[in-house]
């Protein structure tokens, strides 16, 4: 199915939505009812991972920090500014919002490098657009009753080695304490204008920092906790975990004087070293098969242990599986979330590629339609027009939807892993 079409006018503000917390394993509301939140992450929107326009090999520059530096060398600063911005404002459109809504999705998290808030040539000053996005985002979500969950994806001088955090091998946030407190400044602002929105569903406070032990991590993390606790305190306070033992090096929040928090994990079955993309291996992770291998049932464990709600903030139920199936495995996996009481929100919204088409399942709901091709561009080289038209077609190229993924998403019927029968 493609979708081309733009909302001439966006819709109608609702009601504000009710502010979120913690209380034991549950997200709840204001009155205590629990809160179902299923959703999407906006990934390579206000931080860039070329692998989702497919231009991860198209040339040497292969992050943000060197497409940074590569437009800074080839057009100045200025120039580099305005292209990102071009980029931006393309690709999540208000097509893309509604789209979401159509899905049944309610809650988006937001993947953001601290230069979008930051002004990285002025340490601790507010780009004079800081706040362009993110109140966007959150104005856009509140407009289809949708929650936002913020997120810290890179922060400044990157939390681990790995590309998505912004810069590839650097790993300097742990090594340069005026990186950690500026990351204090920069979340103090953050929960400074939104401590009263509750539309936001809470802050995660840094995505898969894993370029430090683990003990590290929860000691910068907690300090991160009580800056943002300093100037907001109605906000859940989204803890990560890390690969090597996921949260237990918090122990239990009550405990440490943590209140009104919840753990994050990013659950990949049939990824990244889990096992193969099919229905088995997500049978066995929601079924709690025995054995080695974990399972939804061992982290009900652990969260009752902690008392504090789950968010798993990345999950990839459908991809590489067959449309057919990726969705119903996607369905059966959000509503055994649920069950729990766990927020989820899938990596990610929209993934292109040059040839278009999901396929037997893209990474992304939303794909380029086939013929509406992404060019292997080389941003070293191709001409400052070529990278402009690019940047802009992504607002308006054909989509191709999911269509299995979108029924399953939105019928009536909950469904249940263990009567779903394929691959």
């Amino acid at each position: 199915m493609q979708s081309t079409a733009q909302a001439a006018t966006p819709p109608a503000a609702a009601a504000p939505l009710p502010m979120l917390h913690a209380e034991g394993t549950r997200w709840v509301d204001a009155q205590g009812r629990p809160a179902t939140l299923r959703g999407t992450n906006l990934g390579n929107w206000l931080i860039n991972e070329f692998w989702m326009m497919e231009l991860d090999k198209a040339g040497p520059v292969d992050d943000q920090c060197k497409l940074e530096a590569t437009f800074d060398q080839r057009f100045g600063y200025a120039e580099r500014e305005r292209l990102f911005g071009v980029l931006r404002d393309n690709w999540i459109t208000q097509r893309d919002w509604d789209l979401m809504r159509r899905h049944g999705l309610n809650v988006v998290r937001l993947p953001f490098i601290y230069s979008v808030i930051e002004d990285e040539k002025k340490p601790r000053t507010l780009r004079a657009d800081a706040w362009r996005y993110l109140d966007d985002a959150i104005a856009q979500a509140e407009r289809r009753g949708m929650y936002v969950v913020l997120d810290l994806h890179g922060a400044v001088g990157s939390q681990g080695h790995e590309h998505h955090s912004g810069c590839a091998n650097r790993n300097r946030f742990w090594s340069v304490p005026d990186y950690q407190a500026r990351t204090e400044w920069l979340w103090q602002q953050i929960a400074t204008r939104y401590r009263d929105r509750s539309a936001v569903a809470g802050y995660s406070v840094l995505n898969e920092p894993w370029g430090t032990t683990p003990e590290n991590m929860a000691a910068v993390v907690r300090r991160l906790y009580t800056a943002i606790r300093a100037v907001d305190p109605n906000h859940v306070i989204i803890l990560p975990g890390h690969v090597k033992n996921g949260i237990e090096s918090y122990g239990r929040p009550a405990e440490q004087g943590l209140r009104n928090v919840a753990f994050e994990i990013h659950p990949y079955p049939g990824h990244f070293g889990w096992g193969m993309p099919g229905l088995k291996v997500h049978k066995d992770w929601l079924t709690c098969a025995p054995g080695e291998g974990d399972t939804v049932c061992k982290w009900d464990e652990r969260m009752r242990r902690l008392d504090a709600p789950l968010f798993l903030g990345e999950v990839q139920p459908w991809a590489l599986m067959g449309q057919r199936l990726g969705g119903q495995v996607a369905r059966a996996s959000f509503d055994t979330y649920a069950k729990y009481g766990w927020a989820a929100t899938a990596w990610s919204w929209k993934v292109v590629t040059q040839a278009g088409g999901q396929g037997d399942g893209k990474w992304g709901f939303v794909t380029n339609a086939p013929g509406a091709k992404v060019p292997a561009i080389d941003f070293a080289t191709a001409p400052k027009a070529d990278i402009e038209n690019l940047f802009r077609s992504f607002g308006t190229q054909p989509y191709e939807l999911h269509q299995p993924l979108l029924d399953a998403l939105t019928t009536a019927s909950p469904r249940d892993i263990r009567d779903i029968h394929g691959n």
